[in-house]
Order: C-alpha cells, then sequence, then structure tokens
C-alpha cells in the first residue's frame, strides 16, 4: 500500500536516463499511477512507454511475494524468510568452507541502486573474503570506460550535461538507437538540428535514430573502428588538425597520427563498405563548426576491439581540438539505470568503492579504514562477467545473484545456462522469478524502485534520489536486508545496516578522495539541486566538526581546464583496425548483430511481464534485407533459423531495406529458442573484457 497520500517525485527504473517522474496513489492506496514530472531538467516530463508503464510490474500477480526453496523433489516451494536466508548463508559457507572462498561468486547488476552496489562489494569482499565479483555493467559500457581511463585518466559516462548537446555544431552518434533505447533523449538531438546544427549517424541498420540524421554512414558491422581511423586519416591529409590544442594539451600525438595514416580512404571503404566520397562529407561536417560532439553505445563499444575502437573515436576529438571545451567532447551513453554508479562502488572485479583500483595499497587501506577490516584481508581482482559465468560448476562452485538475467542477457547464451545449472548452489534475488531465478536452489524476494530509497548515477555522472512511494507486500525485503541477514549469519554482525540513507553515509566516506568522490552529496543536496554531479568533495573539516557537505558545488563539466592524468594532458592512444573475432565464411556467410526495440528493456525480464509492451513487441525476429530474403526463400513473418558456431534460433523473418543485404538483426529480449544470446561470440576485448555481441557470423535459412 502507499506510504502516504502525497505524491512522490522519483526516477523510472529503467535506461541510465533516469527520467524524473511523479508518482500518485491510486484510490484505495494499493499502486500508483505515473504523471509528468516537468521540472527535472533530463526528460522535462517526457516519458517513454516503458517507463509510464512501469508500476505494471508492481503487481502481485506479476511479481515475487514470498522466498522460494528448492525441495528435496526438485520444486521450488515456499518458504519463511528465516529457512531462505538461512539456506543461503549455508550454502555460501559450506562451499567456501570445502572449496576456498574464491569457490563462492557473486553477480551483480547495473539496475542496483549505488547504496546496493556499494553493499554488495563489501559483502562479498569482507563476510565472504573472495575476489569472485563482477556484474553485468561490464555488458554494457566497460571498453568506453577503459578507453576513458586510458585518454583522460577519468571515466564518466558523458563529461557534459545533455543540455549541451543541441547547444554544439555537429553531433556524429555512433552505434546507438536512441529513438528505441531511450526515447526521451531524441529531442536533444532534434533540438541540435532547430539551432543549425548538424547529426551524422553511424549504423549498419537504417534505424529511427538514423532517419533523423543530416548523414547516415552504414558501415559493415565490427569496421567501426576502421572507420575512425579513416576519418582521422582524411582529417589529417585536409589539414584540419588542431595543433595549437594538440601540442597545449595532448601527447602521444605523433604515434596515433602515424597509425591513422596507415588507414587510407580507399582501404577503409573496401574495409567498411562507405565510399570515399561519404568519408568526406562526413569529415567535413564534422570540422566545419567551432564545436562538435562524438557520441557512442553498445554498438562500436560491444566489440572485441571495443576499447581500441572508442579510443580512435577520441583520438578524432583530440585532433581537432574538439575535447576539453565548452560544448565539445567524447561521451558514452550508458544504458543500464545505474550503469554509471554500479561500477564506481565496488561490484566490479577491479574496482573498490569511489572508482578506487583493487591493486592500489593506498586504495585498499583508505577503504579497509572504512570498513573497519585489515587492508591484507582484502581480497584482489578477481574474474570479469564473462569470465565469471564461464568458470561457474568448475572453479565457482556456488553463487549469489542479484539483479541480472544471464540465461538470456549473456554471450554464448545456453552455454552459461548450462554452466548456472552446474552449480553446486545458486541463490538469486530478484523482483520477478527471471530465467535465470527459475534455476535457484533459493530465491529471495525484493523490493524495487518504488518501494525503497535509494540513489542511481545516470549517464551525465548526475547522482540522483528515489524515494519510497509504496510499502512493499508482505514477504518482500530489500536487498539491503537481504545482506544484513546474509552477513550476520555468516559471523559479521555489523557494518551492512538496512537503511539506504545509513549506507550512502559510510559510502561517502569510502568514496572520499577517489576519483568518483562522492563525499559532497547528501540525501539533501540531492532533492534540493535535482541531482549533483560527482566529483563532489567535501570541504575541509573545520574546528567546530566534520566536512562540510556544501564544500563542492559538483563538477557539471569536466575536463575544462586540465585532464585527469598526472600531467594535465590527454593522451592520443595508437590503434589499427583488426577484424572482428569472427568474420563471414563458407559456412557462416553473414553477419549478426543484436540491439533493443523500444518496448522491451534488456533481459526483458520485468518489461515482458507488462500487457501494454507485449502488445506492442510480442516477441523476437529476424530483420534482413529483401535481396538476402530473396536469395534464401525467406518469407515476411515465417520461421528462420539463424546459426552461429555456438547454436541455433528461430524467430520470424522481418524484411525491410533498412538494413544492410549482408547483415541480419535481431533484438535479445527473450529466451527460448527465439534467444538472439545463443548465437553471440563470448570474444573478449582484451582491456575491458567486454564480450563480442555485436558481431559475429552466422547462415540464415528457413526453418
Amino acid at each position: 500500500m502507499h506510504t502516504s497520500d502525497a505524491a512522490t517525485d522519483t526516477h523510472c527504473p529503467y535506461c541510465a536516463l533516469q527520467c524524473g517522474m511523479r508518482l500518485r496513489p491510486e484510490p484505495g492506496g494499493a499502486t500508483v499511477v505515473v504523471e509528468e514530472r516537468t521540472d527535472f531538467p533530463v526528460n522535462r516530463g517526457a516519458l517513454c512507454g516503458k517507463g509510464r508503464t512501469a508500476p505494471a510490474v508492481l503487481s502481485s500477480r506479476v511479481r515475487l511475494t514470498e522466498p522460494l526453496v528448492r525441495t528435496h523433489a526438485g520444486r521450488l516451494e515456499p518458504a519463511t524468510w528465516e529457512e531462505a536466508l538461512d539456506a543461503v548463508a549455508e550454502g555460501l559457507a559450506r562451499t567456501g568452507r570445502a572449496h576456498g572462498p574464491d569457490a563462492v561468486g557473486v553477480f551483480g547488476g547495473g539496475g542496483l541502486t549505488n547504496e546496493k552496489a556499494y553493499a554488495l562489494g563489501k559483502f562479498a569482499r569482507v563476510a565472504l573474503r573472495t575476489s569472485q565479483i563482477d556484474y553485468n555493467g561490464r555488458f554494457c559500457m566497460s571498453s568506453a570506460a577503459a578507453a576513458h581511463q586510458r585518454a583522460f585518466g577519468l571515466d564518466r559516462g558523458l563529461p557534459f550535461p545533455l543540455a549541451d548537446v543541441p547547444r554544439t555544431g555537429c553531433v556524429i552518434l555512433v552505434g546507438s538507437n536512441l529513438a528505441e533505447t531511450m526515447p526521451p533523449a531524441l529531442r536533444y538531438l532534434t533540438e541540435l538540428k532547430a539551432n543549425g546544427g548538424t547529426l551524422i549517424v553511424i549504423d549498419p541498420r537504417r534505424t529511427r535514430t538514423a532517419e533523423q540524421a543530416d548523414l547516415h554512414l552504414a558501415p559493415r558491422p565490427g569496421t567501426d573502428l576502421a572507420l575512425a581511423l579513416g576519418l582521422l586519416h582524411l582529417i589529417v591529409a585536409e589539414g584540419r588538425t588542431d595543433e595549437e590544442f594538440i601540442a597545449a594539451r595532448t601527447t602521444g600525438w605523433q604515434e596515433a597520427r602515424a597509425a591513422a595514416m596507415a588507414h587510407w580512404p580507399e582501404l577503409v571503404e573496401r574495409i567498411t563498405g562507405i565510399p570515399v566520397p561519404r568519408l568526406r562529407e562526413a569529415v567535413a561536417m564534422f570540422c566545419a563548426p567551432e564545436s562538435a560532439m562524438v557520441l557512442t553505445a553498445r554498438g562500436p563499444e560491444q566489440q572485441s576491439k571495443g576499447t581500441d575502437t572508442v579510443g580512435a573515436w577520441i583520438n578524432l576529438c583530440l585532433a581537432t581540438g574538439r575535447a576539453g571545451r565548452p560544448l565539445s567532447g567524447y561521451g558514452c551513453l550508458t544504458g543500464q539505470g545505474n550503469g554509471q554508479g554500479g561500477r564506481e562502488h565496488g561490484q566490479k572485479a577491479d574496482q573498490l568503492p569511489g572508482y578506487r583500483k583493487l591493486t592500489d595499497p593506498a586504495a585498499r587501506a583508505h577503504v579497509a579504514g572504512v570498513w573497519g577490516v585489515d587492508p591484507d584481508s582484502l581480497p584482489g581482482p578477481g574474474r570479469s562477467a564473462y569470465e565469471l559465468l564461464n568458470a561457474l560448476g568448475t572453479d565457482v562452485k556456488a553463487l549469489l545473484l542479484m539483479g541480472s538475467n544471464p540465461v538470456v542477457s549473456a554471450p554464448r547464451a545456453a552455454h552459461v545456462e548450462d554452466r548456472i545449472r552446474s552449480l553446486d548452489f545458486l541463490a538469486v534475488a530478484d523482483v520477478v522469478l527471471s530465467e535465470t531465478a527459475a534455476l535457484a536452489d533459493v530465491v529471495l524476494p525484493v523490493t524495487q524502485w518504488a518501494e525503497e530509497t535509494g540513489t542511481t548515477t545516470n549517464l551525465e555522472g548526475r547522482v540522483l534520489l528515489r524515494r519510497r512511494a509504496l510499502t512493499p507486500p508482505p514477504g518482500v525485503r530489500s536487498d539491503l536486508d537481504v545482506l544484513h541477514g546474509l552477513a550476520a549469519r555468516l559471523g559479521v554482525e555489523k557494518g551492512f545496516p538496512t537503511e539506504p540513507e545509513e549506507v550512502f553515509e559510510e559510502l561517502r566516506r569510502a568514496s572520499a578522495g577517489g576519483p568518483a568522490d562522492y563525499s559532497g552529496i547528501t540525501y539533501a543536496r540531492i532533492e534540493a539541486e535535482q541531482g549533483v554531479f560527482w566529483p563532489c568533495p567535501a570541504g575541509p573539516a573545520g574546528p567546530e566538526g566534520p566536512a562540510d557537505p556544501e564544500g563542492s558545488p559538483g563538477t557539471e563539466r569536466l575536463f575544462l581546464d586540465r585532464f585527469a592524468t598526472d600531467d594535465g594532458r590527454a593522451r592520443f592512444v595508437p590503434v589499427s583496425h583488426r577484424d572482428a573475432a569472427e568474420v563471414p565464411d563458407a559456412d557462416y556467410p553473414l553477419l549478426l548483430t543484436t540491439g533493443r526495440v523500444v518496448a522491451q528493456y534488456q533481459s526483458g525480464a520485468q518489461t515482458r511481464r507488462v500487457d501494454e509492451l507485449n502488445a506492442a513487441a510480442p516477441g523476437p525476429f529476424v530483420e534482413l534485407h529483401p535481396r538476402l530474403a530473396a536469395r534464401i526463400g525467406a518469407v515476411d513473418g515465417s520461421p528462420l533459423a539463424v546459426t552461429s558456431r555456438r547454436g541455433r534460433a528461430v524467430a520470424p523473418a522481418r524484411i525491410t531495406d533498412t538494413i544492410r543485404a549482408d547483415t541480419v538483426f535481431m533484438p535479445f529480449h527473450w529466451p527460448g529458442e527465439g534467444r538472439a544470446n545463443t548465437l553471440t561470440n563470448p570474444a573478449l576485448d582484451p582491456t575491458s573484457r567486454m564480450p563480442e555481441f555485436k558481431v559475429c557470423a552466422v547462415r540464415v535459412e528457413p526453418a
């Protein structure tokens, strides 16, 4: 039931826009309706269908309302919370005793609040003493994060607010379909054009977003790196570099320049399929105005060379002086609701709270001091997300999973499902009985966005506050309650509070002085200021008391004075094109790329339970070009089999001339025979450990 009769200002539970919305109780108080919240600057009242229908998942008809424990007969049956928590603690402890702490794994999610992500990372390292923790955000923007760190010394999705986008002169949007993934953000591109700016969209499909573009380039999937290098080659050859900026604010230009000059336009045309005149047109559009931006999303990032690909686009910005200046720069469009904050505070295998490195002795000492443990007791870095999933049942024998559904969302998903089934013990905390939760030994029903308070960090680096609007159903507890109960059963009686604001206060101390410094951010400030941008250090402690939380206004725009490197200069990184891990051959002559549709979200665990969204997007499909359809005898709407080296998926054909003739597309929201990730390639980027979701070799035939 509702906690009061008043409306509650909060944020959408889905993507990284974290759109502002207002929840108003329906008569009787059993649920809420969504209202526009025009005062929030990111979406200014606009909401997509997912946000408008989000309360549908609050219904007891579709969500979990009591713990489930698997019986000796193999069925999940209702249990008390005490029985369920006892079973989880015993399963994790038993595995640790028998095989060592690293035989116990933890897998988190990019939808968890900052408080929950922080507590989960602390639980893994303090209560379980395991290094084996990672999260599904590794599948989101890890390549962009690695490239950001390498070039700028700091990773924040966007180094400027979205409000700057309509005011720049040109935007190159690489591998993003904002019209379907973040519909309220599309207005920033339409406003850009209304202000006289230009839009270049790079995508192998002519999406609804690409239709807005002044120039649409449709490269062969897996060739974005060559494309960026070819554009930089032309910029150099045409004398369009900003030599003054390069000399004053960067290092490494000569090496990066030499690497780019090896990618002459005709070679890039052969690799990408984009004619040289179109390459020249893109260069002219990007270099003509005084300011410009490059924004990337999963298209170039979810590749086995994603870090280098993003690095090449960053080099393009640096060479033209389009970084570290107002209305210019490189930015990444984060996907998941808290994909940014989720990795900043400790659920990623190699990071401690505040974006500190787990291998840094000073970082370990600081965080251990906040946690009240010996720095030497903290385990080192563990496996990345796919590597952790791949180790299940062999090196990692028990798993605690929160807020993720890898049976649908992981690459080579049939293999990952087999690995999950081979575990000695699996516990899942989730809102719904996802495909992964259905395999668990214990399922813990937890609160969701409207039933709990907590912070998230949106794609701009703006820390936001979701306020509890509803009392959760009886039988449902928060993830913080779960971790508190498990820690106590594992012998750690203190350090895992259940109140979100108490956890956030500890997070502030743990992040203080780190790259992602939240120490100057409080719940009160977030509410008063419509969010606070990190880094936001607290003011110095005075003689009368502790640090002043009002010490910093937050950092809306990064790098305007200096980059976050030791010498304040951005780093050019020389990169060269290389093929995708799989290229077409006689057996698998086509390329598959994957993505989202507007009415579903991620693995669909929640959105597939909403009638209105299912009516709009009822199931998977295979998008293919009419020439390809004619060649293989495909008929629109008839079932097609798509086969890769990892498996086979079947879904109806959708014939359209908006896709390249050598490429097929599948959305990845559905389980079963239409599961796109049965096909995808887990080949990993050597730096970010991002799997190559966006390109693999397949064959297609009528089923």
